[in-house]
């Protein structure tokens, strides 16, 4: 449309070089001139309001300071040439599907206002796409042509005022509970119905919620089919699980649910996840479980025609001071549209409540907005009044259409109000009293709405009292006969069918392959199409070198055992992930799971070519620089489908603290709170080699103090994850294999290695591999000739055994043997003791590490060993230190070389 306007302009200023006419026609031509002129001068002013009349809509419910945005001029017909009396032809100005005859510019300025200037408005002068930008415009101005129907608005209406009945029923029954109602933003109630009709009318399958506390329990029982008798027999000090469920459980503000919805004779599964009180946190795990959806049904990014939309629709609330405030957001918005991150458009709500905890909304951001930061990405806002769930149900319903043509984020920003401060048992007046005034002195949304409707007759008072009573009469049935109803089982279902709670028992699973098939394998993970442009350093060390390792069967390294684990559970059907910064080729340059064509840069996955088996996929997905988003969307992929083993690499071990919050509230304790299982696997690389403080250290000690191990249960219910530090290849192959066998799903952190990489002592051989074989939670000294000799055990692991190894080697001690505990927790009790009783003779047992004795392994290995193995054990180590490493290399090389010697003194 812009682009036909100027091009009806300029042609009449003669660029096109028409040749002179008569004067008398040439008067002729000055008046079409003048028509001309005048409809592009009116189309400025129309941009003008699409542009700029956001900031002066009528969008705040609880105004309470006076405006001072001016930009009354910019709006200003006068200011583009125009006056009141002027006619103008609206075709190519204004959109409508029934275009009017020509106004007058202060009949064109009423319509402009009631679009632009009303309860609702959209931004988006900022898109750079133009098809884009011309659509929101043409389909939002369409949009206001149109009114809800009498059924429609009786829905909302009734929505509304059930949302406002359960927060007053539990404020009556339960009168010091915090519930976080919907009190002042019941119009979400009307967001929500709304998707839902557009996601059945587009025969969607699959809903993926993320969602904080505000409102949320209005919806579970009021939209998502949760019986509010859960929510009382919380509330009532009861356990949301059956009795058989190994839980601690959670508050009900976190609760999830995963059901089906029946809209309009269409069935839909919604997924709303269990979410931490750190808000915004659970915005990362949507979507990861979103793409997970789209993995299984082959659509959306995983489609042949990315072009058509998915059958899986993420949602994501958000509170306004939150989504400002927590950088997981930006973090999320840069993996929108990023290759193995992208779930095809999130619909977005930003519950605006004007206030963050008790800070005003204007001194808890730098932008106009809440909603700003959409901005990064060119994604559309809509700026909605939570008074008007009419103008709400329009906007959502344009939002939907938005993100399923182009496949983008899309942002309604809810202008709403907190009726009690942030939860019910606050007083915020004690720092917002103007705006508490203005809140208090009002009345509610569902009140206000139900008022309209009655005083134009679509609905009567004894609908909105009926409605009311009827819903009060249920909650109140539900609480009466709350004796009676019983935890449902709401896990292991569906999908994860065959999982189950890891049982109290040692347990041991053949993990090993057949070597023809690990060759086959590994072959074909260095192989590549003849006219492919390998690099001429990859041709020669990394495949030549596989091909020559793998024929050997004797020396094959980490990377190599890495590719036939995975391999191996391709073949078997599982499809497998790994995620990460520059995973592709690996931090150390030694995985090249893919292939980059040094002339077109075309990328190429061999082990996506491997022949037989039950065909499951790898994916490389190269991350965004980000830690948070990125796990947190791991984990949702791990969550959703227990045959997806999901790995996640850090450039560093130490660089898992980016996610810390992932880690502390969904990957390492959801099954004990949730009953939500994950067999998320984290690589952290580790090992002091001279880096100083932040490449050294994965920190283990973090994870074994955020974990427990008990002698009768090394698998058991107890231990909410397993910590490794694998000193041979082989381990790592068993330990990746046994992710997905087993029955059950842990999370694993692997403290990975850096150096062994490429150790020429650190190799297994394809009888490491076999039927047969498995992961060892120890490994003993085979190198120990006299076992009645040795006089002290070292008790080290990972990476650090080949340094004590060669130690004793240069100084021939026969009197020393070396364990490596390749667990750390489970801790392997039994194993240890059955070393132990190898060495009769033993006068001293010593734990030996790199890492500081504040640090490391030692403070959770002491009182283990000590307690149930009823032996003492030493310390040999660095001493006590505030930071990981020092940064002089000369420093730690006579560090290094006094921690193997104080193992043998």
């Amino acid at each position: 449309m812009h682009r036909v306007l100027c091009r009806q302009y300029h042609s009449t200023k003669g660029v096109f070089g028409f040749k002179p006419k008569p004067v008398k026609e040439f008067r002729l031509n000055q008046r079409i001139i003048d028509a001309r002129v005048q409809k592009s001068n009116a189309y400025r002013w129309v941009e003008s309001y699409r542009n700029h009349a956001h900031r002066v809509a009528a969008i705040n419910p609880v105004p309470f300071i006076q405006s001072t945005d001016d930009c009354s001029h910019l709006l200003d017909y006068s200011r583009y040439g125009l006056s009141s009396a002027d006619r103008i032809d609206p075709l190519g100005v204004v959109n409508s599907s029934d275009p009017p005859a020509a106004l007058t510019v202060e009949q064109l300025e009423q319509l402009l206002q009631h679009i632009y200037c009303g309860t609702a408005s959209i931004e988006l002068a900022y898109i750079e796409n133009e098809q884009e930008r011309e659509w929101l415009a043409e389909n939002y101005e369409q949009l206001f042509h149109t009114n809800l129907n009498g059924s429609d608005k009786k829905e909302i209406a009734e929505l509304l005022l059930k949302s406002q009945a359960f927060d007053n029923f539990l404020a009556t029954k339960f009168p010091s509970v915090k519930r976080y109602g919907g009190e002042g933003a019941e119009s979400i109630m009307a967001f929500y119905r709304q998707l839902f009709i557009c996601t059945a009318e587009a025969n969607l399958s699959n809903i993926v919620v993320g969602m904080p506390h505000r409102g949320k329990l209005n919806v579970l029982t009021i939209l998502f089919q949760t019986r509010p008798a859960k929510i009382f027999r919380k509330y009532k000090g009861l356990s949301e699980f059956p009795p058989d469920a190994k839980a601690m459980c959670d508050i009900t503000n976190h609760f999830n649910t995963s059901t089906n919805l029946n809209i309009n004779g269409k069935t839909i599964h919604l997924n709303l996840l269990n979410n931490p009180s750190h808000l915004e946190a659970v915005n990362p795990v949507s979507m990861g479980k979103t793409r997970a959806k789209q993995l299984s049904l082959q659509d959306g990014p995983y489609h042949n025609d990315p072009s058509v939309p998915s059958k899986v629709l993420n949602i994501q609330l958000h509170g306004d001071a939150a989504f400002v405030g927590q950088g997981v957001n930006q973090e999320c918005l840069m993996m929108a549209e990023v290759p193995h991150f992208d779930v095809g458009g999130t619909i977005h709500m930003i519950v605006n409540n004007q206030v963050g905890f008790t800070t005003p909304g204007d001194r808890g951001r730098s932008t106009r907005y809440a909603s700003d930061l959409a901005k990064s990405i060119m994604a559309p806002v809509f700026h909605v009044n939570g008074d008007d769930p009419e103008a709400l149900t329009k906007v959502t319903k344009l939002a939907f259409e938005y993100q399923q043509k182009f496949g983008k984020d899309v942002f309604i920003d809810l202008n709403c109000y907190r009726r009690w401060g942030h939860n019910e048992l606050d007083d915020p007046t004690f720092t917002s009293p103007l705006l508490y005034n203005v809140i208090h002195n009002r009345s509610s949304v569902p009140d206000l709405y139900a008022k309209k409707l009655i005083e134009s007759e679509e609905i009567t008072q004894n609908d909105v009292d009926t409605t009311v009573k009827a819903h009060h009469d249920y909650l109140n049935s539900e609480l009466q006969n709350l004796n009676d109803y019983q935890p449902e089982k709401s896990y292991f279902e569906h999908q994860w069918s065959g999982i189950q709670q890891a049982g109290n028992e040692v347990t041991v699973w053949n993990t090993g392959i057949d070597y023809s098939l690990l060759n086959l394998i590994a072959r074909t993970s260095v192989n590549c199409p003849p006219d492919f442009a390998l690099h001429p350093h990859l041709r020669k060390h990394h495949v030549e070198a596989r091909l020559k390792k793998v024929a050997e069967g004797n020396r094959i390294d980490w990377s190599t055992a890495e590719a036939m684990a995975m391999g191996s559970l391709m073949y078997q059907g599982y499809n497998v992930r790994i995620s990460g910064e520059d995973i592709g080729r690996g931090t150390f340059s030694h995985r090249h799971a893919m292939f980059v064509d040094q002339n077109t840069n075309e990328i190429y996955i061999p082990l996506n070519d491997l022949n037989g088996g039950a065909g499951g996929k790898l994916e490389l997905a190269n991350s965004i620089l980000s830690e948070e988003a990125v796990l947190g969307f791991e984990y949702g992929m791990a969550i959703d489908n227990p045959n997806n083993l999901i790995i996640w690499e850090a450039q560093f071990g130490d660089f898992f603290n980016g996610a810390q919050i992932i880690l502390d509230t969904f990957v390492l304790n959801s099954e004990t709170k949730w009953m939500v299982c994950n067999g998320l696997v984290m690589l952290l690389p580790h090992g002091f080699d001279g880096a100083a403080s932040d490449h050294s250290s994965c920190r283990m000690e973090r994870f074994l103090q955020m974990t427990d191990s008990k002698e009768a249960t090394p698998d058991g219910d107890d231990i909410n994850f397993e910590v490794i530090n694998p000193s041979t290849p082989a381990q790592y192959f068993h330990a990746l294999r046994r992710q997905m066998v087993r029955n059950f799903r842990k999370p694993l952190v692997v403290v990975a290695p850096k150096t062994l990489l490429r150790l020429s002592e650190c190799v297994s051989t394809h009888a490491d591999l076999a039927p047969g074989t498995f992961f060892q939670t120890v490994i003993g000294d085979g190198a120990v000739s006299d076992p009645k000799k040795v006089k002290r055990v070292i008790l080290c692991s990972g990476k650090h055994y080949y340094n004590l190894n060669n130690e004793r080697l240069a100084s021939k001690n026969g009197e020393v043997a070396i364990v490596r505990l390749e667990s750390l927790c489970p801790f392997p009790v039994q194993r240890i003791q059955e070393e132990l009783a190898k060495y009769s003779n033993v006068r001293e047992v010593v734990w030996s590490q790199e890492e500081h004795r504040n640090m490391g392994a030692w403070s959770f290995v002491q009182p283990r060993f000590e307690n149930m193995c009823g032996k003492r054990i030493t310390y040999r180590g660095r001493y006590e230190g505030a930071t990981v490493a020092v940064g002089v290399s000369s420093w730690h090389a006579k560090e290094a070389e006094q921690v193997i010697k104080a193992a043998f003194q």
